[in-house]
């Protein structure tokens, strides 16, 4: 792996500890950009597309930003985003407070540069390997190339939101299933019920639009069921994962 490739996001409300921080990463061949506020870390992160956040927890404002990456507050902030964050508190129930929000790791200060160092190449290791391991993917004229997040509907390349694209993968995986309102705002908003949110629906309709370039109709409402990709039967070659990049 190489950190000359990795964008990191640094939220640290302590001067000298974000100097000293991002002094550091810099010098190891991060490209790092340092912020003293959690509640504008989601902009930051909107602008920066970083491939992982350290953030510091600062009085629950820490764990806030990471509950809103993941339940996607933001549809132009990836909400898979790697996270770090880090805590003067270092109790169990500190430590389970900030997995509960959605951090993939916790450390507590004082700590030392090279561990995390150390455990912010591991996360990334683990973030690439997952990217790595998407499948491209075809569907009669869409082209969905996971690892590089990139669609391609004919010959014409599709901008997606990081939600819309998410919403995209999921149907994807299936084309022809019809997959319920509520299991698709559980895993890619978080909600645990469907109540009166319009989100789903937006996002969807926004999707289907700009799939509609070449005038074939995907994302499907399926009334009061929920959506799936397209209508019909998708041929076995057309679904399957690709081999190769188109």
């Amino acid at each position: 792996m190489s950190d000359l490739t990795h964008t990191i996001v640094l939220v640290e409300e302590d001067h000298s500890t974000r100097t000293f921080l991002a002094d550091n990463l810099s010098a190891d061949g991060f490209a790092v950009h340092p912020i003293d506020d959690p509640r504008d870390a989601l902009a930051l992160c909107a602008r920066t597309v970083p491939d992982a956040a350290i953030v510091d927890v600062n009085a629950g404002s820490g764990r806030a930003f990471a509950r809103a990456v993941r339940r996607g507050e933001r549809g132009d902030v990836d909400d898979r985003l790697p996270l770090i964050l880090l805590s003067v508190q270092h109790g169990e129930l500190d430590v389970l407070r900030s997995f509960e929000a959605g951090a993939d790791d916790h450390l507590a200060k004082p700590f030392s540069y090279p561990e995390l160092r150390a455990r912010l190449s591991a996360l990334l290791r683990r973030a690439d390997l997952a990217r790595g391991s998407r499948p491209l993917r075809r569907v009669r004229a869409l082209q969905i190339n996971e690892a590089e997040r990139r669609v391609v509907v004919g010959d014409t390349p599709v901008e997606l939101s990081c939600k819309e694209f998410a919403l995209l993968c999921t149907l994807a995986a299936d084309p022809t299933r019809v997959f319920p309102k509520q299991q698709l705002l559980r895993d890619l908003w978080g909600f645990s019920a469907v109540g009166r949110t319009r989100t789903l629906d937006s996002h969807a309709c926004r999707l289907r639009h700009k799939l509609g370039v070449t005038g074939e109709r995907f994302v499907v409402n399926v009334w009061g069921v929920g959506y799936k990709l397209i209508d019909g039967y998708a041929a076995d070659e057309a679904s399957a994962p690709l081999a190769q990049a188109s």
